[in-house]
């Protein structure tokens, strides 16, 4: 790539190179040092974006899923989302009960199998595929049972748009999940999805605002605001604290292009949106690309040969590794693995800080400041919604992104500092943990020890920042008033003649300040004025 090259640039060449048109679907997705992840924004260098060292490692990934998958033109675009949601499947993000579990699994065999075939295919070979971060024996039996007796001489496209009919009625399609907790420090995951904003918590959907009802988005530090105007005239504003200041701009930033992508009309209606309501302060940010009804109406007029789909020529990420590689893993940890790897699906208090969508840190939001009247846990009016048998914990995918074999180490570390067991076994398989509480807390004071000015620094940072504030903050105030003295004068001395400016026109300090100062400076301001006239008319 050119130093100057734009993430359009690139996004375009990827597309160009899978043969794809309908492409506004998808993004491009990378990791910083930080372990937090981001979107490339396609009008920005893709160097200056990037806080690493080359070679950058970047992951093609579905951002905007469709409303209906199934209604996609072309097959190879079906194919990348199946792709993307086999993908969440497997991490855990893509969550619902067994029954279902079973349906989308089996569909995915005939996929990538075919047919069931005695000859081919022993008893228990349901088992030797991983579709899901914890398996049953049961549910394998379920599995095998739906792909032996239902699902007999579907082709592959077929079965991929089956699965993507069922996928797309759950209550988890298309979420990203962003960790955060709510303001009585419960954990739960905000994510955005093609009919509005949802917040799940354990195995429910607590919150589902639709993206008409959702009238403004902002963040102040690490605080993400939800205003919401629900129907009476009802408003209600929800409040969340994510892990880091860059989590919670991560989340406002998807959050604004999600809304904008799925509830405008035309992508000319798209406004630049600031995360503050002073026009001084705050990060600004504007989305770039075109909406969803614009998107529908340009692959409506597709007219090609369907391009040639080569299914198992596609390498998987390291992270989701293909299920037709390699044995299922155990869902049973091992003995040999430390006695505090707890098991993913025990819920969202074991979670900390596995590296999903931003990195969930060991931190408390005791400080966070909490507004008057926002103080108190708001309260849906809709149902809530159990979304699934187990609970909500897209815990198990270790890594979002493939990470560069070089920064392996660097990883590792991450990983040690941020609470995750951390074995190289483990990482070959691609399965997660966390730790208990006080080995985690230990892990932290370890790294506390080993960097002792790390706090200090940031608590500078955030002094600095404050300080920065406060003086523009002076400094817009004084403009204004200076502004507003001036726009008084003016009033004054014009020739409006009402009850405000007769009543100032007559005091005694006004005539002072008209003879002794207004009127011998607009005298002299007149002669300049001349002067230069005069001189433009010489030359």
């Amino acid at each position: 790539l050119q130093r100057d090259a734009k993430g359009q640039y690139l996004f375009d060449l990827l597309c160009h190179h899978l043969n794809l048109l309908e492409k506004d679907y998808f993004g491009i997705r990378f990791v910083d040092p930080d372990k937090q992840r981001h979107w490339l924004e396609f009008t920005k260098s893709v160097v200056k974006q990037m806080r690493a060292q080359p070679p950058f490692t970047m992951c093609f990934r579905v951002k905007f899923y469709p409303t209906d998958p199934a209604a996609l033109k072309e097959e190879i675009t079906r194919y990348l989302v199946f792709l993307q949601i086999k993908r969440d499947l497997y991490h855990g993000r893509l969550l619902c009960k067994t029954s279902d579990a079973a349906l989308l699994a089996a569909y995915i065999l005939q996929a990538e199998i075919g047919d069931y075939d005695p000859g081919k295919h022993p008893e228990g070979y349901s088992s030797k595929f991983q579709f899901f971060p914890k398996h049953s024996e049961k549910l394998e039996r379920k599995i095998a049972e739906i792909h032996k007796s239902e699902l007999s001489g579907q082709t592959p496209a077929t079965s991929e748009l089956n699965f993507l009919r069922k996928a797309q009625t759950l209550e988890t399609y298309g979420v990203d999940p962003h960790p955060c907790k709510d303001v009585s420090g419960n954990a739960a995951f905000l994510a955005f999805t093609p009919f509005g904003f949802v917040v799940l918590q354990g195995n429910k959907r607590v919150h589902f605002i639709k993206w008409n009802e959702v009238t403004k988005m902002k963040f102040e530090g690490k605080t993400f605001y939800l205003y919401v105007s629900q129907k009476e005239e009802k408003k209600i504003v929800l409040t969340y604290f994510a892990p880091t200041p860059e989590a919670c701009k991560h989340l406002w930033k998807c959050g604004i292009e999600n809304q904008a992508f799925y509830k405008l009309e035309k992508s000319s209606q798209v406004r630049t949106v600031s995360s503050s309501n002073l026009f001084f302060k705050g990060s600004r940010f504007r989305y770039s690309g075109r909406v969803a009804k614009e998107v529908m109406e340009s692959s409506a007029k597709i007219k090609r040969e369907p391009p040639e789909i080569h299914r198992a020529g596609l390498v998987p990420s390291r992270s989701c590794p293909s299920i037709t590689h390699g044995p299922r893993l155990s869902s049973v940890p091992r003995t040999r693995r430390r006695a505090v790897h707890i098991s993913i699906m025990e819920g969202l208090e074991s979670l900390r800080d596995s590296a999903h969508s931003t990195p969930v840190r060991s931190a408390s939001h005791g400080d966070a400041f909490v507004a008057p009247g926002r103080g108190g846990r708001v309260e849906s009016s809709e149902r809530v919604a159990v979304i699934a048998d187990e609970n909500y914990s897209p815990a198990d995918s270790v890594l979002p992104t493939p990470v560069a074999e070089h920064s392996l180490e660097l990883m590792l570390l991450s990983r040690q500092a941020n609470g995750a067991p951390c074995s190289i076994e483990e990482e070959k398989e691609s399965e997660a943990g966390t730790p208990a509480a006080a080995e985690a807390e230990e892990l932290g004071g370890e790294l506390r020890a080993l960097c002792p000015g790390a706090g200090s620094l940031a608590q500078a940072e955030q002094v600095n920042k404050f300080v920065l504030s406060v003086l523009r903050l002076l400094l817009v105030t004084v403009g204004l008033l200076f502004v507003l003295l001036l726009l008084l004068i003016v009033l004054t001395e014009s020739d409006l003649d009402t009850a405000f400016f007769r009543d100032i026109r007559q005091t005694p300090e006004f005539e002072q300040f008209h003879y002794q100062y207004f009127c011998p400076l607009r005298r002299w301001f007149a002669c300049k004025v001349r002067a230069v006239v005069n001189l433009l008319i010489d030359t």
